[in-house]
């Protein structure tokens, strides 16, 4: 993640994709060892979404619940959920962090100081222009720079797409997937967050996260994108299946 050093934040649960955990069950939320803000908590329960599918990395997301809880401060706060309702329009503002490479192949140097980067929300029918009409789904959420030079990377996986609200940040997105890294016309691809409410809600049943509706103004530049050939595409496809029928 090509960025600036950031502030780190958790709850009691975690929200992350289909990354493995360690194998002695732990979770570090911080590689930074000589912060003094810094905690670590035992994971004691991992709940996979049962509809993801490692091909399509559709239903990309987890519920990790830690032992205990983490007490909030000046330095640890809690995020809120998009609630189901939320709208992310083309060009809206969001951050991403993580502690994955800040190029390809070009990984973290020390300290491993957390990183942010600012990048905007690329519409679905836009981001459907450069990956495939069934390649993004109604359950992801994408954004990036189309010209490229700003994205999550290898080892961003399973951190939070945050946008903020007046005072509030909302996680929009869990990093998913991406055409390498940063890559003109190849925004990032997250889970949307919004499309998973009732699941997440039906799997924690006490102490329920917040969730929070985003709204975004104006209207969405997307709904007026098409894809360059698409329509000729259609065309050729439409007169080949004419041609047929007079046969």
């Amino acid at each position: 993640l090509a960025g600036q050093s950031a502030e780190i934040f958790t709850l009691l649960w975690r929200i992350p994709h289909q990354q493995p955990v360690g194998a002695d069950g732990s979770s570090l939320l911080s590689k930074v060892r000589s912060n003094p803000n810094a905690v670590s908590r035992s994971i004691v329960k991992i709940i996979i979404h049962p509809g993801y599918s490692s091909s399509t990395l559709e239903n990309d997301i987890t519920l990790l619940m830690l032992a205990s809880p983490v007490n909030f401060n000046d330095h640890i706060a809690p995020v809120c959920l998009a609630a189901a309702s939320s709208s992310f329009y083309s060009g809206t503002d969001s951050w991403v962090t993580g502690w994955g490479n800040i190029g390809s192949g070009v990984s973290l140097p020390a300290p491993q100081n957390l990183q942010e980067v600012q990048v905007p929300i690329v519409g679905n029918r836009q981001c459907k222009c450069s990956y495939g009409a069934n390649s993004i789904t109604d359950n992801m959420v994408c954004a990036g720079l189309l010209e490229g030079g700003k994205d999550s990377c290898q080892g961003d996986s399973g951190g939070p797409l945050v946008i903020k609200q007046s005072n509030r940040w909302i996680q929009a997105g869990v990093v998913s997937f991406g055409n390498g890294c940063a890559q003109p016309d190849f925004p990032g691809v997250y889970t949307r967050v919004s499309q998973y409410q009732t699941w997440i809600n039906t799997q924690i049943t006490t102490n329920q996260p917040g969730f929070i509706a985003f709204t975004s103004n104006g209207t969405d530049s997307d709904l007026s994108v098409s894809c360059p050939g698409a329509h000729q595409i259609l065309c050729l496809h439409l007169c080949f299946l004419t041609f047929s029928l007079l046969l």
